[in-house]
């Protein structure tokens, strides 16, 4: 896909290195996928409904509003989509206002990309509000900016967010590496033109020419997000 960021944001070096490494949140830097599928089987318990375990992979890694209105039509709960995603906030936060486990590697990761002064963002579907609470845990400091799901006009799968992220940075969006655990962020990602990692949390991805497939983050180091690049 074509990128819309300007041309005057990226820089010209006239190299192929690493400009910036964007990644997602949820199950690719905390573990958190699971704290998602349990709200959502609380809150449709309290309504009277029992989710389907098959329906997971299908909202996983996509944006409130996909996974909510997914789950409102297949069990014909009573309740609006607005009135869901608060729900569904509500306890989430409960949740991870108990503590946010990190994914193995992920604090050894972002630890060493700060010691290389890599420009990095967080790029997740959640909410600010979310985002903003998982900060706590995560550390603000570590990131050059972060790009939450209701601060884009089309969340993932669309390339938009990566796209942010990159002129946020003022980076080409081919120079840039994304570490994603969903086919959705994935889709995303690929879309705006980046190089991925993908990191598996429920579903399987499959690897393809400029997307490697690792089993964890203790497998992606700096020298390895370059190599990506330098092979382009």
């Amino acid at each position: 896909m074509t990128s819309t960021v300007p041309a005057s944001l990226f820089r010209t070096n006239g190299s192929s290195a690493l400009q910036a490494v964007f990644l997602d949140m949820d199950g690719t830097l905390v573990d958190t996928e699971g704290f998602w599928w349990d709200a959502e089987v609380e809150v449709f318990a309290d309504l009277g409904h029992r989710l389907d375990e098959a329906w997971r992979d299908v909202v996983v890694g996509g944006p409130m509003t996909r996974s909510a209105g997914y789950l409102i039509e297949s069990t014909g709960a009573d309740i609006t989509l607005d009135e869901l995603t608060v729900l569904l906030n509500e306890k989430f936060e409960q949740r991870i206002d108990r503590g946010v486990p990190m994914m193995p590697g992920a604090e050894r990761l972002l630890a060493e990309l700060a010691r290389h002064s890599i420009p990095t963002a967080l790029v997740s579907a959640s909410h600010r509000r979310i985002i903003d609470r998982v900060l706590a845990s995560l550390g603000r400091d570590r990131f050059t900016l972060t790009v939450a799901g209701d601060e884009v006009v089309r969340t993932k799968p669309h390339p938009e967010p990566y796209l942010t992220a990159a002129r946020g940075v003022g980076a080409d969006p081919a120079l840039c590496a994304v570490i994603e655990d969903t086919a959705t962020g994935v889709a995303a990602a690929e879309a705006a033109g980046c190089r991925v990692v993908a990191v598996p949390s429920v579903a399987p991805i499959a690897a393809t020419p400029g997307r490697v497939v690792v089993r964890s983050l203790e497998e992606v180091d700096v020298p390895f997000l370059r190599t990506l690049i330098s092979g382009i």
